[in-house]
């Protein structure tokens, strides 16, 4: 097997966490790393690891193919450019770039020079979404008709780049890129009708700290996006209604379960105390009309993507994270900008 030779663009969180995982992978050898902070060349050095003096010299080493772009957002078009012009096939960290016309440009050199462009969204293999693909596409529930994603924090913006709005940061383009990816990962084969969203701004004034936002599917189902950094009690990571049952995670560790109904017809119940009141519409079902089920975990493997790449590269493979699904998202990105400008509900317009 023949190895590709990776260069990595940026070494900070990111770049270093690539340049490790490729440092382990048979696929690939990672050639070296290149970034604008001398302090964290120093760091790759004392790992082993190769430095380039410049952003020339990557495009220059002849045997680099393929280069992963981990910088701050907003540098992410005029480095992946530059990359493709100089024949190398390029990975772009998320969010792929800052605006639509901005990722069209990039999508115009992939085409014109042949080479792989894509972006890294490495959270469509994460446990806890496939679990919750699975449950939606089997019709576990039956219809679903609500899904609810949420990530939440305590620690406001991490004290970086993220804080500034000129390098691309707040929680949108954070975390948000990433569960809106698997919103619309799930609902593939849905036409997203409409985006409603409202941003946070508690702990920055600059940036978004937070958001929420509904998307309204064809079909009738509503997804609720939220990311939060200013929440001290957390709610589920996930809570999928379906007319025949409810699933929920509780968080990371897939702590979770199923609810089931298994007798619709038998509605009756006895009147329970509410507060200073009695209701019968809202007393709980008895344990003969329903069931309580295990989650069925499905585990990710992460390395799907970078076999892919391989694949692309080396067997003429279709790329797994496609142009239109890079634009369908940033089109949504900023769809949800726009809808918390104006706080209304704006009309989506599918790619």
């Amino acid at each position: 097997m023949e190895k590709i030779k990776v260069a990595v663009v940026g070494y900070g969180g990111m770049g270093s966490w690539h340049a490790d995982r490729i440092s382990e992978m048979d696929k690939f050898t990672l050639a070296g790393v290149w970034d604008i902070n001398p302090e964290r060349l120093a760091d790759a050095r004392k790992l082993g690891i190769h430095t380039y003096a410049s952003f020339d010299d990557v495009l220059a080493d002849k045997d680099v193919s393929l280069l992963v772009v981990a910088t701050w957002n907003d540098v992410h078009k005029p480095l992946c450019i530059a990359a493709m012009r100089a024949g190398k096939n390029v990975i772009s960290e998320k969010p792929v770039t800052l605006t639509l016309r901005d990722l069209d440009e990039m999508i115009a050199v992939a085409e014109e020079t042949g080479r792989l462009f894509t972006v890294h969204q490495n959270r469509r293999w994460d446990d806890d979404f496939l679990t919750m693909k699975h449950i939606v596409d089997n019709n576990t529930l039956g219809k679903v008709f609500r899904i609810e994603s949420r990530v939440q924090g305590s620690r406001g913006i991490p004290g970086d780049w993220r804080r500034e709005k000129g390098h691309g940061g707040g929680m949108v383009l954070d975390w948000g890129v990433h569960l809106l990816d698997q919103a619309l990962t799930l609902c593939d084969d849905r036409t997203l009708e409409s985006v409603y969203a409202h941003e946070t701004h508690i702990t920055n004034d600059e940036c978004d700290d937070g958001f929420y936002c509904e998307l309204q599917f064809a079909g009738g189902l509503r997804y609720a996006v939220e990311v939060t950094t200013n929440n001290f009690i957390a709610l589920p990571r996930w809570y999928i209604l379906g007319e025949n049952g409810t699933a929920v995670i509780e968080d990371w560790d897939l702590s979770g379960k199923m609810t089931l109904v298994h007798n619709w017809d038998k509605i009756d119940s006895v009147p329970v105390k509410a507060g200073t009141g009695i209701t019968k519409t809202m007393a709980p079902r008895t344990d003969e009309t329903i069931h309580d089920a295990p989650l069925e975990l499905v585990r990710g493997t992460w390395t799907q993507y970078y076999d892919n790449i391989y694949d692309v590269l080396t067997n003429g493979a279709a790329q797994i994270v496609t142009h239109r699904q890079m634009r369908r998202c940033l089109r949504l990105i900023e769809a949800v900008f726009a809808s918390a400008k104006a706080n209304q509900v704006v009309a989506f317009e599918e790619p």
